[in-house]
């Protein structure tokens, strides 16, 4: 359950790994990577309503020989029947319940992708704010040249984009700050069904299939032999369904069974990369780190202390006391030449008198002073 669970997402990896090769030689390919949400609904939407129609299992669960049965609970009243059974009973899944579970597995990750690129825009705005502050405030002293035609027109279309940026400032917060709090609730309730699922307390593996009342359970043999029989029963159901002249039942006959070569093969296909692609990263993940990882060396001694000049100022006892005036130091300033600390007012007189360092008398002029933000 916990794999084919995760194989969706495996699958959107290895396919957004391979368009983002692609798209280095193709670049008509970063249109698919521009609208990546919404081509793997598209394409997950084609997997899914077709696994669920001819498997009753998503097309993750079909992989893994699973298949979704409807739970239905009676209450019995009868003793030897209560002994018979447990009470729930299974069988197929009705159409309500595989559009819903459609709606489950595609529609519901393609919102909770949205809103999760829409809070990554949100916090990089809110982090972009924090260190260069607003759009506004960068840009009020911009002036505007032009006739009173202009202005007026101009003036319109910034009050309809001002609207529209508004509104979508605002929803953007409203995500950024209700997103968290969504994402957590889910993977909590998500983490606490699979544990209770673990401990035999529960026969839903999530809430999903709790709401849908199905149970997912793992294909008998005679059920993975008749699948192929059930969806060559499908696709000869679909055949008499055409109408028209002859000629056109045989080019619609031909459409289908292209469409369905297609399906197949794209299936397969998919299920090869997403194995292929995990097969490369296993493979190349402990070499990747062996190559990418930074040799660690011990870190160097640290630098000898510089030397008191024997006709210099002496050091205080006090390090935060500022050895010129012998007050604590303000706006602490550095002598690079020498590192020592001193007051900016006191070194900045006196380097600019005598040229150099009052404690190692090393040469030093106005350029060697540095300002300490954090003297510690």
């Amino acid at each position: 359950m916990s794999a084919a669970q995760q194989l969706p997402a495996s699958l959107r990896a290895a396919l957004t790994y391979s368009f983002g090769v692609l798209a280095l030689r193709r670049p008509m390919f970063h249109r698919v990577l521009d609208y990546e949400d919404e081509f793997f609904a598209f394409l997950m939407l084609i997997l899914e309503t077709h696994s669920l129609r001819t498997t009753d299992a998503s097309f993750s669960e079909s992989l893994y020989g699973l298949r979704r049965r409807a739970v239905k609970i009676k209450v019995k009243k009868d003793d030897a029947q209560l002994m018979s059974g447990d009470g729930i009973n299974h069988s197929g899944l009705e159409k309500r319940q595989k559009v819903l579970s459609v709606v489950f597995l595609v529609v519901l990750p393609y919102f909770k992708s949205k809103l999760h690129s829409i809070y990554n825009k949100e916090r990089e705005a809110r982090l972009q704010a924090s260190l260069w502050g607003h759009d506004d405030e960068r840009f009020d002293d911009t002036e505007y040249i032009g006739g009173e035609d202009s202005l007026a027109s101009s003036g319109n279309l910034e009050a309809e984009a001002s609207i529209r940026t508004r509104l979508t400032t605002r929803i953007q917060k409203i995500v950024g700050t209700c997103y968290p709090w969504i994402h957590a609730s889910s993977e909590g309730v998500s983490f606490a069904y699979q544990l209770l699922y673990l401990l035999d307390a529960t026969g839903f593996y999530s809430l999903g299939l709790h709401a849908l009342g199905i149970q997912v359970c793992r294909a008998t043999g005679q059920e993975l032999m008749d699948t192929s029989s059930r969806i060559s029963k499908i696709r000869s159901r679909e055949r008499e369904r055409l109408r028209g002249p002859p000629w056109l039942k045989v080019v619609q006959g031909a459409l289908l069974s292209c469409m369905y070569t297609a399906l197949d093969y794209a299936q397969t296909g998919l299920i090869a990369a997403v194995f292929f692609f995990k097969m490369m990263e296993w493979w190349y993940q402990s070499a990747e780190e062996r190559i990418s990882a930074p040799t660690v060396y011990p870190p160097p001694p640290p630098p000898p202390p510089p030397k008191v000049a024997e006709e210099g100022i002496p050091l205080p006892p006090d390090r935060t006391i500022c050895p010129l005036c012998s007050q604590k130091r303000a706006n602490p300033s550095v002598v690079t030449v020498s590192g020592f600390v001193f007051c900016y007012a006191c070194i900045f007189k006196y380097v600019s008198q005598y040229k150099r360092c009052p404690i190692t008398l090393m040469p030093a002029n106005g350029d060697h002073i540095r300002r300490l933000f954090h003297d510690v």
